[in-house]
């Protein structure tokens, strides 16, 4: 990320950049800027953009062979494609013959390091991981916001929002524009505006949906499910947050049982410190067979949706149902 930075700063442009991550507020934004930046966004002749799986590399390739019109470079836009998971041998030779005419702009979910895409890419010095971002750095984002709005929070304050916001920015951002909006005309803002405004993000839903199929509440597991369709939250989203948060218990488990400390245990883990704690006491109730059961029932069950066996709503309260029941 920062030698993308750099590079936006310097007007230094690569032929092709990789943008991926845990953070899609910042890829997002970077994407954005790369556009803006390399060319008009509205200029529909030398801007292409393609999304999905089953785009054409062949088609991908003639177009960047194509001059730009009245142009200084053709931009082409490639997000989620798949190219840099799945093998994709042409392209992936063909990166480095991009003419200084052409840019590729690749933004992908998933990413294989070692495939030969990603390595490609890595050659020119276009890729950028966007991580989740620390919370010293989110608390030091909030107050630069806060001041712009001519807000104050206190410490204590600021953390309590942090803890039912979660360490997502997108998320973060909309629950603190509701927050200042909701104190316009005060300076301070208080453990009280957090409480009436902030409500507790999709993350957090999962957490306590997770702590119900532990305790076999099968009942109000799937409540949980529900009111987040009601709130229309994809069930694939759902699904995949529920594999992550199994997949949390399944790092803090292993590294705990190997003796790591506890900032090691949340670094490997991808969690705050400050959610830690919890994360280690909802493992407990979890033994690491079962936590393995529910990852690989959660990956059968996105195989199974994806091949068309099930719907993706039902497919998801089935595996809730599966996972929560006495067994």
């Amino acid at each position: 990320m920062l030698k993308l930075r750099e590079d936006l700063k310097n007007g230094v442009y690569r032929r092709a950049y990789l943008l991926y991550g845990e953070e899609p507020y910042l890829l997002n934004m970077y994407k954005d800027r790369l556009l803006k930046t390399l060319a008009d966004p509205e200029d529909t002749m030398n801007v292409s953009r393609y999304e999905g799986k089953g785009i054409n590399p062949r088609e991908i390739i003639d177009l960047a062979e194509t001059l730009p019109f009245f142009a200084e470079r053709r931009v082409i836009l490639i997000e989620n494609s798949g190219f840099f998971k799945n093998a994709c041998e042409e392209l992936a030779a063909y990166i480095p013959d991009i003419p200084e005419t052409s840019v590729l702009i690749f933004a992908e979910e998933e990413v294989d390091k070692r495939g030969k895409m990603f390595k490609a890419v890595k050659a020119l010095g276009g890729t950028a991981e966007f991580r989740i971002q620390k919370e010293d750095v989110l608390a030091k984002w909030i107050l630069q916001t806060l001041k712009k709005e001519n807000k104050k929070i206190t410490g204590t304050v600021l953390q309590k929002f942090l803890n039912q916001t979660g360490t997502s920015m997108e998320n973060i951002e909309k629950e603190l524009e509701k927050l200042i909006c909701y104190t316009y005309g005060r300076e301070v803002i208080g453990a009280e505006d957090v409480e009436a405004i902030c409500c507790g993000q999709t993350v957090n839903r999962i957490f306590v949906m997770v702590d119900a199929i532990a305790k076999k509440e099968q009942k109000q597991a799937l409540e949980l499910y529900y009111d987040l369709v009601a709130l229309r939250e994809p069930p694939m989203r759902i699904l995949f947050l529920i594999v992550r948060q199994f997949q949390i218990l399944m790092q803090v488990k292993t590294l705990a049982k190997k003796g790591y400390d506890r900032k090691t245990i949340a670094k490997r883990a991808g969690v705050p410190e400050f959610a830690l704690k919890k994360n280690i006491d909802q493992a407990r109730h979890f033994t690491l067979d079962q936590v393995l059961d529910a990852i690989r029932a959660g990956i059968q069950t996105e195989e199974d949706i994806k091949t068309g066996k099930l719907n993706d709503q039902l497919g998801v309260e089935l595996l809730i149902v599966t996972c929560s029941s006495e067994k």
